[in-house]
């Protein structure tokens, strides 16, 4: 609201004041006159003018009010040695789905994913794509979580009609949007969640219960890359020339642990009474660096070394630009940690029965104290990192059983707490394994455990995954073990994808459940949309969604080299039998001498003498015997010796 009310309105709003201070000064472009030509010239045209200028000043100065932005990012070191960075980028807009009109005038909020939201009625959109395993057990709770891969679930308005064909034609829009996969979320990989999600946003309680509006999908297999960045700092009102999303290389960004972008729209309240919503379009951007790997083994780090540049300018339209570092993990090491620059302020507070330290630095301050902020942390010594204790909440999922027939899936979820928790649990498995609900079995120490509800859809080949929904209790300082059974489906071998022996995905399964306190929780309050508000936060219970590992399955595959050796073996006799053929229907005999020398010498002569030879000994035919050419040879000798001996008789009667 503060560059708002300086005049700092995008371009709108810098133009309306230009336009005002040259209406106001008499300067009004070609067509106004000064205050010194005479009254005539400036009121039949110049007076005109104003009139309109004072016009869009108004319409654009009514606008300003009408959104706002906000930039912000949280760093958290962690006791395993990494740091999370998490850039929240934040526009509010008082404009709703419902009202299709409200969305006539863009100006923070960007104007291609307005226009999808409204063309396809979306009232609550979440999108993540996700590079890398989040660790709960190292590094506790993410702002938010988001599984390996592509993940989109939708609340569509209750007037919008076929909502598997609006679905269909959302997730090719969002798909052409992100230049990502999403046009593969067909039927065979979306369900309809019955209790595992909620609107974020506001909603009626009979709205929130009716999942016929709600639709989810994931994509395990999709890998996130530049490509997905790009269109996603596009939708920034500063894209990503000034302010923190400067920082977002994605040279640095792809070179981490983990990362993950998300989309969030959703309806909020626009004043306390809630007689009116506004819309919230939250960008988010978690990343999870190596400081030691970037730094050459040292465990101090700094954003120029991490990001590759300081950040050295602030988004204009921001109405709050700020940084905020978490110090509590920082001051129970026995070395001494230095911050530079100086937080220009550092508060503790107490959310969830947790105690926390913040550091806080204003971006716009520090920019115009020190030409750029390079946050950086220093120890004193070298760090030797203990026990990390784990987080309330956590699971973790793998497959067991062996050979390509039968197998199954387990997950073990951890309860650390001294209290029942009840919690949701959520598999969304393809067709190809074919599940067997009778295995399905909950235990708790040994104990098998009764679920308070069960919601499941069988799947079917080709065409529906199977969908399981599961509500039980999590006793305290418990572990509870969640197992299933399967058998391995035989596919065509036009359904294998070129890297068949690499194995199939198996989508993340999703565990929630409210936890009492917030400890490692650091995801921004459900009733707010800057994350600065969880300073403020009073609540009392916080609500936790899990996302655990994916699976890598291997099925019966054929052998796909086969086909080249029959192509092989095939070419081979193909070649044998027409050189023969070839060789017997176009090669020429010629007549030899057997009684022909074939000496060295002899060889050497025929050489050179072979033309001649050519054009003395007629071509034979290929039906001619060589036997007759060899008979004729010794006629012609024998008749030679005859003359010889004649020769020889007539000397001797002489």
């Amino acid at each position: 609201m503060s560059t708002a009310k300086s005049g700092q309105v995008g371009r709108g709003g810098t133009s309306s004041d230009r336009y005002m201070n040259t209406a106001k000064s008499g300067q009004v472009g070609r067509g106004g006159t000064s205050s010194k030509e005479p009254q005539r010239k400036y009121t039949s045209r110049g007076k005109k003018m104003i009139v309109e200028l004072k016009f869009m000043y108004i319409l654009v100065r009514g606008e300003e009010w009408d959104d706002t932005f906000n930039e912000e990012l949280f760093v958290k070191p962690f006791d395993s040695g990494q740091a999370l960075f998490h850039f929240q980028f934040t526009t509010l807009w008082n404009a709703s789905t419902a009202e299709p009109d409200s969305f006539t005038h863009y100006r923070l909020f960007p104007k291609a994913l307005g226009d999808v939201l409204v063309k396809y009625q979306v009232q609550e959109l979440h999108l993540s794509l996700t590079q890398g395993l989040w660790r709960y057990e190292k590094w506790g709770y993410p702002p938010v979580d988001a599984p390996p891969g592509v993940e989109l679930w939708v609340w569509f308005l209750p007037t919008a009609s076929n909502i598997d064909k609006t679905w269909s034609d959302l997730v090719n829009a969002l798909s052409g949007l992100f230049c990502a996969s999403l046009n593969f979320m067909d039927g065979k990989s979306t369900v309809l969640p019955r209790w595992s999600f909620r609107p974020m946003g506001l909603a009626s309680e009979y709205y929130s219960f009716d999942s016929r509006f709600m639709r989810y999908s994931a994509l395990p297999k999709e890998i996130v890359c530049t490509e997905n960045l790009t269109p996603w700092k596009k939708l920034l009102p500063c894209a990503s020339k000034v302010g923190l999303a400067t920082l977002l290389n994605a040279m640095k960004l792809y070179d981490s642990y983990y990362s993950s972008l998300g989309i969030h729209v959703r309806p909020v309240c626009r004043m306390e009474t809630c007689t009116e919503q506004s819309i919230e379009l939250k960008q988010t951007l978690s990343v999870v660096f190596d400081p030691t790997i970037s730094s050459n083994g040292q465990q101090n780090w700094q954003l120029r070394s991490l990001f590759g540049q300081p950040l050295s300018s602030q988004c204009p339209l921001a109405s709050i630009s700020k940084v905020y570092l978490d110090k509590t993990q920082l001051q129970s090491t026995d070395a001494t940690v230095t911050l530079y620059p100086e937080p220009d302020e550092v508060m503790n507070f107490t959310r969830g029965g947790e105690k926390l330290t913040y550091a806080v630095w204003d971006i716009g301050r520090q920019i115009s104290q020190h030409q750029q902020l390079n946050l950086a942390l220093h120890y004193n010594r070298k760090i030797h990192f203990g026990e990390i204790n784990p987080p309330p909440v956590y699971a973790q999922r793998f497959i067991t059983g062996f050979g390509l027939e039968k197998g199954g899936i387990t997950s073990i979820i951890y309860n650390n707490l001294d209290t029942n928790l009840t919690a949701i649990y959520m598999e969304t498995i393809p067709w190809f394994l074919r599940l067997y609900f009778s295995s399905i079995t909950i235990t708790n120490h040994g104990i098998r455990v009764k679920p308070y509800k069960i919601h499941y859809i069988p799947g079917k080949d080709r065409t529906r995954q199977y969908q399981l929904e599961l509500v039980f209790r999590l006793r305290p300082h418990s572990i509870t073990k969640i197992s299933m059974q399967f058998e391995r489906a035989f596919l065509k071998w036009t359904e294998y994808p070129p890297d068949a022996n690499h194995g199939f995905y198996v989508n993340s399964a999703i565990i929630s459940t409210v936890l009492p306190n917030a400890y490692n929780y650091t995801a921004c309050p459900q009733t707010s949309s800057v994350f600065g508000d969880s300073i403020r936060d009073n609540s009392t219970e916080f609500f936790l969604r899990l996302h655990t590992e994916t699976l890598l399955v291997s099925l019966p595959t054929p052998d796909f080299s086969m086909p080249y050796n029959v192509i092989c073996l095939a070419c081979t006799v193909v070649a044998i039998a027409f050189g023969s053929i070839h060789n017997l229907t176009t090669r020429r005999f010629i007549a030899v001498d057997p009684d022909k020398k074939t000496g060295l010498i002899q060889k050497i002569k025929d050489k050179f003498r072979r033309k001649k030879t050519e054009e003395k000994v007629p071509e034979l035919k290929a039906s001619e015997s060589i036997d007759q050419t060899k008979s004729d040879i010794k006629t012609k000798k024998e008749e030679e010796n005859g003359k010889k001996k004649g020769i020889v008789v007539q000397k001797l009667d002489g």
